[in-house]
């Protein structure tokens, strides 16, 4: 079995935290590991190999958080929706392949359990069925869509309801979360991919065509993703086939796909607030406060509330009302705020740096380079470059937008030829 791992999205329901070029699954969000990092560790005691569905400014993140394990990665120009991202592995992958799909960005704490029911989906998958995986619901969601169910039969799958209809689905006990996890053999997915939407089937096999199926890195040509037809693999395939199956799965799942959500996951102290650094609570009650800033928080005698303060951004609102925070990310799209970009910041003589994430294996570190300045690498340092936006040289080649380089052995010289604008960098070192 392999495990195809999609990671595409941006998380912008949990800023200032995420933010394009550093999104939740990438970011520590609870301890030391990161999200991704914990779903490549759940799955390998199960799968043999990775296959990694992500766009080129998150492909560095995912190789450097990949650990000793190894992948292969298909690189998106532009995301259009699961079903394409899934074909596009699923048609290199032998037919009898046992595929197990997953988030990149979702908590499941139950591993025992997890294991018991990837078993039952895997045993599920080598019978000829598209296994999809249900939790049991254990309050009524209306974030999620659902599935009504009889045992591992599926009646149907619903949309996210209103409160009113979630609450009837939690009383019923026929429904599930749809948690947006798959199993299924490769040829089988594609058959019923061929039946129920032939054109994403077509095209994604052509945007492969002059792709080997042994290459490491697969990256598709705009042209190519553009003329995938963009679907859902629940719209497209698993809403339509009357070969799917659910596995109902109680494994402490969450999507965190928002503060609230967070909040349920994070220690507490004994009046509700969550455990922040450099923050003192003085009659204050079930506040949700991360302090990612070097500066003291203190909240007076204020309760319920969503604080989020990082060194260059600080979010307040209401808990109970996360959801919310997409407003702020739309009004901060229409200024053109580039702290929906990048973090903090250090001052160097040659630009401005901000470490994203250090650990034992790698360092992810974004620079700003100076209009005129040059940066070297050394020799034997294991490092890649990828260029987000401005002008970048290397050796008097011009380097193209979002263009990777990477250097081992040899050093590199790197210089910002324009005088006026700086150039931003995308920088991993692995130790």
């Amino acid at each position: 079995m392999i495990n195809l791992i999609l990671s595409g999205g941006s998380g912008t329901r949990l800023w200032p935290l995420s933010r394009k070029f550093m999104p939740k699954q990438f970011y520590p969000l609870l301890g030391e590991k990161t999200l991704f990092e914990r779903t490549v560790e759940r799955n390998a005691s199960t799968c043999k190999a990775y296959w990694i569905v992500t766009n080129q400014d998150q492909a560095l993140l995912a190789e450097a958080q990949m650990g000793a394990h190894e992948a292969r990665f298909i690189l998106e120009p532009v995301g259009r929706n699961t079903a394409p991202a899934i074909a596009l592995v699923c048609h290199l992958l032998e037919p009898d392949t046992v595929v197990l799909v997953s988030a990149s960005d979702h908590l499941i704490k139950k591993q025992a359990a997890y294991e018991k029911v990837v078993a039952r989906a895997s045993k599920l998958a080598e019978e000829g069925f598209l296994v999809t995986f249900g939790i049991k619901p254990s309050y009524a969601e209306t974030g999620y869509g659902y599935i009504e169910s009889k045992g591992e039969e599926v009646l149907s799958f619903k949309e996210k309801p209103d409160a009113v209809t979630a609450a009837q689905y939690l009383a019923s006990g026929n429904y599930l979360w749809n948690s947006g996890m798959f199993c299924f053999k490769a040829g089988t997915f594609l058959e019923e991919l061929k039946k129920h939407a032939p054109e994403v089937y077509h095209k994604s096999k052509e945007a492969l065509k002059n792709h080997p199926a042994e290459d490491e890195i697969i990256e598709i040509t705009p042209e190519a993703m553009q003329a995938i037809p963009e679907i859902s693999i629940d719209y497209g395939v698993m809403e339509k086939s009357d070969k799917v199956r659910v596995v109902p799965a109680d494994i402490g799942w969450s999507d965190l796909g928002s503060f609230d959500a967070l909040y349920e996951e994070l220690p507490h102290d004994e009046h509700g607030n969550t455990e922040a650094e450099i923050t003192n609570f003085l009659g204050a009650k079930n506040n949700l406060v991360f302090n990612r800033s070097d500066s003291r928080l203190v909240l007076l005698d204020v309760e319920d509330l969503l604080v989020v303060k990082t060194q260059t951004a600080t979010l307040i609102g209401r808990r109970g009302h996360s959801q919310n925070v997409k407003k702020a990310v739309d009004f901060l799209k229409k200024e053109n705020a580039w702290e929906l970009n990048t973090h903090e910041s250090q001052v160097l003589s040659y630009g401005i740096q901000r470490v994203i994430s250090s650990t034992p294996e790698y360092e992810l570190v974004e620079l700003f380079l100076h209009p005129g300045e040059t940066i070297h690498t050394h020799p034997g340092e294991h490092i890649s470059i990828q260029l987000i936006s401005g002008s970048l040289q290397l050796d008097e080649r011009q380097l193209k937008l979002g263009e990777s380089i990477s250097a081992q052995k040899n050093a590199l010289k790197l210089f910002n030829p324009d005088l006026e604008q700086p150039c931003l960098l995308l920088i991993t070192h692995l130790h």
